[in-house]
């Protein structure tokens, strides 16, 4: 015993303190009496204070969801704003609970950083942001530009991929944070401006002059979002998980913040394991078998967020694509509860 204790390497006695702190991160969050999310800074649609202070957006939602699972109640959450590059340090300490911040699953993060990815909220890809007066019409007429991007994300990796790939050249212009980063191009800093596509028609409305900008149709990358944990703590990325899954099985038994009382009486079985009126399928997860019931009442399905944070009720306008419904062309789609 003593010998393999002595024998631990340093990436071992890291891997050990980071289980520890997330081991039983259900019962911590369930002392506190709330959940910390880890959040964007101000990103419309996703994540963002309104002028009153209230957080509004697709992943605050989730957030939402998550404290309603366990607490009947979507206001027992706070939220932490995390800049990029200070996003997994805030997961790794513990300071959070979960990083609910439009991040990008890669496998680098699953198998370096300490984070376990439950599923894919939004499904992404980068792209490129110019003035309609450089008459550009592919992000390939930008050869020699200076592009705007920001430090200590997948984004920049992509950029230099995408031009070393077309034996084109460009120059970086990177800063920390994102409201520095579009400041910078909305000066004349930069030629071009890139991050996600979804945060392309988000930034563009805090630009001086947003309809004389655009959005190239080159799609660079593959950016598929969600929330994290850290690893080691099963029970804790399974209702991060399954709060992701129930939204959009709720979606697809057309289960809605207005119906769902009335579909306590559905004789559908995938409804009554959803709804918990058959099963204890949130015993599995530690929590109460009303837990999907709760997040659909005060929160709604995947549809009903989606729509009012970055889709066709919101200042977005956009289209659910991907983001759709497997059954309707899209990637969405939840393992069956049973």
């Amino acid at each position: 015993m003593k010998s393999s204790l002595i024998s631990l390497t340093v990436g071992s006695a890291i891997t050990l303190i980071a289980g520890a702190v997330s081991a039983g991160t259900l019962d911590t969050v369930k002392s506190k009496g709330f959940l910390q999310c880890g959040s964007n800074t101000s990103l419309a649609g996703f994540g963002q204070p309104d002028p009153q202070g209230n957080w509004k957006g697709l992943d605050v939602d989730f957030c939402r969801a998550v404290a309603s699972a366990i607490f009947n109640d979507p206001t027992k959450v706070k939220f932490t704003p995390l800049a990029a590059k200070d996003r997994f340090t805030a997961l790794q300490s513990g300071e959070i609970d979960a990083l609910v911040r439009n991040t990008t699953w890669t496998l680098s993060r699953d198998t370096t950083l300490g984070a376990f990815f439950g599923a894919v909220n939004y499904y992404d890809g980068q792209g490129f942001l110019v003035r309609k007066s450089m008459n550009i019409k592919s992000a390939l007429e930008l050869n020699g530009a200076t592009v705007c991007v920001q430090q200590g994300t997948t984004t920049e990796l992509n950029l230099t991929d995408y031009f070393r790939a077309n034996k084109i050249t460009y120059k970086p212009v990177v800063f920390a944070g994102s409201d520095e980063t579009l400041k910078a191009y909305d000066s004349g800093r930069c030629d071009a401006y890139t991050t996600d596509a979804s945060g392309l028609y988000a930034e563009r409305l805090k630009l001086t002059k947003p309809e004389d900008n655009a959005v190239l149709p080159e799609i660079i990358s593959k950016e598929p979002l969600g929330p994290a944990v850290r690893q080691g703590d099963d029970q804790w990325a399974n209702i991060i998980r399954w709060t992701h899954y129930a939204m959009v099985t709720a979606e697809e038994q057309g289960v809605t913040t207005a119906n769902v009382d009335e579909m306590l009486k559905s004789t559908n079985p995938d409804i009554k394991r959803l709804l918990g009126t058959e099963g204890k399928f949130g015993e599995g997860l530690g929590l109460k078998n009303d837990w999907a019931y709760q997040i659909i009442k005060n929160v709604g399905n995947y549809g009903e967020s989606f729509e009012r944070n970055v889709g066709a009720g919101s200042q977005l306008k956009i289209a659910r694509g991907q983001n759709g419904l497997w059954s309707k062309g899209g990637l969405q789609y939840a393992p069956p509860i049973r």
